[in-house]
């Protein structure tokens, strides 16, 4: 096996340890919606309120952001996991059968954990991704009691606090 094949495998193996947040980042390409599932994506400044988002550079959503400059990220709950497979494939027709609204002009997947409306400020290229910063336009929580959905060991879970 090459070397960078090996390192490959042992990057991902390492960063499957870590426990990521699952959201759907959605975008409108006129009056058609798009949406991908990312679990890189993070709280960037509280002032102003920012977020950062990474997306495969070859991303159709990619490409349309960079059209309209404005996202939406929905972050998912535990509830929602069928949803986060189903924008985690590729394809124009992931909103086919998926309940969604308009929020702020973007797709809003509802029942979500959390609602995010941002417009982006910076593109960094960064290997076979771009990070987009963000400031966020709208934020809202989703029902109390939510859990959020995470990615950890390569399948969808949850946070499970810590008795003492």
């Amino acid at each position: 096996m090459p070397a960078s094949a090996i390192t490959l495998q042992a990057f991902r193996g390492a960063m499957a340890a870590v426990a990521s947040p699952v959201a759907v980042v959605t975008a409108m390409d006129g009056p058609r919606p798009h949406g991908t599932t990312v679990s890189a994506f993070a709280s960037l400044s509280l002032t102003p309120p920012m977020v950062l988002v990474s997306l495969d550079n070859r991303s159709q959503l990619l490409a349309i952001i960079r059209h309209t400059g404005r996202l939406g990220l929905n972050i998912l709950g535990t509830h929602q996991a069928g949803l986060a497979a189903t924008f985690a494939r590729s394809g124009r027709d992931k909103f086919d059968d998926v309940i969604w609204l308009p929020s702020a002009n973007l797709p809003r997947l509802p029942g979500s954990a959390a609602w995010i409306a941002a417009e982006v400020d910076e593109y960094v290229t960064a290997g076979d991704h771009t990070v987009l910063l963000a400031r966020v336009t709208t934020a809202e929580s989703g029902r109390e009691g939510f859990k959020s959905l995470t990615y950890h060991q390569r399948s969808f879970g949850t946070h499970t606090p810590l008795t003492a």
